[in-house]
């Protein structure tokens, strides 16, 4: 039987929407769930913070106003 494939279509940047914190998913070690409030922003692994921050104005994920609240999830030791 053949290994199964990992879920790239899931790999991207995703935005928690109550912290808007973004972390950039590649590996299917950790896949964020919407209900906990994670929505993919971008299928694109290497986008910059700037673009991200567009795509969730784009996408009314935040204001226009709020766009750089939209920051990297920050590493916890």
């Amino acid at each position: 039987m053949p290994a199964a494939q990992p879920p790239v279509s899931k790999f991207g940047i995703y935005m928690n929407k109550q912290t808007c914190y973004c972390v950039r998913i590649n590996s299917p070690y950790w896949l964020p769930e919407e209900k906990e409030g994670w929505v993919m922003v971008t299928p694109e692994v290497n986008a910059t913070i700037l673009k991200i921050r567009e795509e969730a104005v784009k996408k009314k994920l935040v204001k226009a106003d709020d766009k750089d609240k939209v920051v990297w999830e920050p590493i916890k030791a």
